[in-house]
């Protein structure tokens, strides 16, 4: 259990590294297309399934959030990080040249801090994007953004140190450098960002850093991909915001960080409420009463040992205060939308494409696509403390193996 404090913010516009184990056929995660899969989902799950590229905005009016006589502003797309190279996330941290104004925290964790000028550029609504590039790692992969609020003009930090929230999460395919397509894009709605990007009071305190994980380790392909030999080089990675005025910026002005990629199961000390239950509550405080708030949660299921959750669809149960906020079972309908990307031979999709009875029998997540960020309504609230509770009864970890990475923080008007 753990109780958090609240950081107070006033917005201006109404914004693990973990792996999956090395196994000859399979780990993977569930995508972001839009629509959560859940059962009585109340949620609105943010991501967008990968391939979709630079796709324009879609729907909204043609409100600037500005006023009426004021013409919305064109739309930008705002390049954060450009074509960086992870390496062997089990080695030491590399001495590679890395661009000016990047800081490499370990071989699958780098950061950059938002300038001033990239900020003004926000608009009122973002969208998150991710483009994966093939290098020497042919197995599937995690790698998450961040957000993190560090001390104002630090030229490093410590990420244990500072507040940190998971902004989106993502799974690389089994890529084959040789073979085309050699990227996977991603992308995830995440306008939700905007009073955070936008409130001059943690501006005042913090600057913005973005974070890119991508986990990878070379070991099988070099042996089996031609050009890896001896290499340590596991994936590139760029990250993009994509920013328009279609929609009024939302507002929010309490953020309170929960959780970033906490252990969550069912046999390890602290992962849980206690051991054998797969039951995490967390305590938190808000320091005013509010007429809206909502959680913003991220979680996948991994385990690829046989009988791994990874394989089985699970119910997850969500409470506020007693009260169930949300049901889900991760999934997609079909993964076949990624066989492209997956271009080195694998056990999860197989020389033909499968039934979408076949994917749903086993498939929590696909390679190649993004995990949901699931938006939980909460609506009005008292001043004081609060609880959040995840519960998957039927979880099982075969073998002691297995974990549900847990991400989680309040935003509040």
């Amino acid at each position: 259990m753990s109780q958090r404090r609240a950081i107070p913010y006033f917005c201006l516009l109404a914004l693990l590294a973990a792996c999956t184990k090395e196994q000859p056929s399979d780990v993977g995660t569930g995508g972001g297309t839009g629509a959560a899969e859940g059962t009585g989902s109340t949620s609105a799950a943010t991501g967008t399934s990968a391939g979709t590229g630079g796709s324009d905005a879609s729907g909204g009016s043609d409100a600037s959030g500005g006023g009426g006589d004021v013409p919305p502003r064109d739309p930008e797309e705002l390049p954060v990080l450009e074509n960086i190279v992870f390496y062997d996330g089990y080695a030491a941290t590399v001495d590679e040249p890395i661009p000016d104004g990047v800081i490499r925290h370990d071989n699958s964790l780098v950061a950059t801090r938002l300038t001033d000028e990239l900020l003004a550029k926000v608009q009122t609504t973002l969208k998150v994007r991710v483009v994966v590039g093939a290098r020497c790692d042919n197995y599937d992969r995690l790698g998450s953004v961040n957000l993190a609020l560090v001390p104002k003009g630090a030229q490093t930090y410590v990420p244990a140190e500072v507040d940190r929230i998971e902004v989106a999460r993502f799974v690389t395919p089994f890529m084959d450098m040789n073979k085309q397509p050699t990227t996977v894009p991603y992308e995830w709605e995440a306008s939700n960002l905007v009073p955070i990007l936008k409130d001059p009071d943690l501006l005042a305190a913090h600057d913005f850093w973005f974070e890119l994980s991508i986990f990878g380790v070379p070991y099988a392909a070099n042996d089996e991909v031609a050009g890896c030999a001896g290499r340590n080089d596991t994936q590139l990675g760029s990250l993009l915001l994509y920013t328009d005025s279609t929609q009024e910026a939302q507002d929010f002005s309490v953020l309170l960080p929960l959780a970033i990629g906490e252990e969550f199961n069912n046999y390890a000390m602290g992962a849980s409420d206690k051991v054998g239950t797969t039951r995490k509550t967390v305590r938190f405080e808000l320091p005013a009463a509010t007429q809206n708030a909502q959680l913003v949660l991220i979680t996948s299921n991994h385990g690829a040992n046989q009988g791994g959750e990874e394989y089985i669809r699970r119910e997850h149960h969500v409470y506020i205060d007693g009260k169930l906020a949300l049901q889900y079972r991760p999934g997609r309908t079909s993964c076949e939308p990624f066989r492209k990307y997956n271009t080195q031979s694998n056990g999860i999709y197989g020389r033909s494409p499968r039934s979408d009875e076949e994917w749903q029998s086993f498939s929590n997540w696909c390679p190649g696509d993004a995990i949901d960020t699931r938006i939980v309504p909460w609506g009005a609230a008292s001043a004081g403390m609060h609880e959040f509770v995840i519960d998957v009864p039927d979880a099982t970890f075969v073998d002691g193996q297995g974990n549900f990475p847990f991400s989680l923080y309040v935003q509040a008007q």
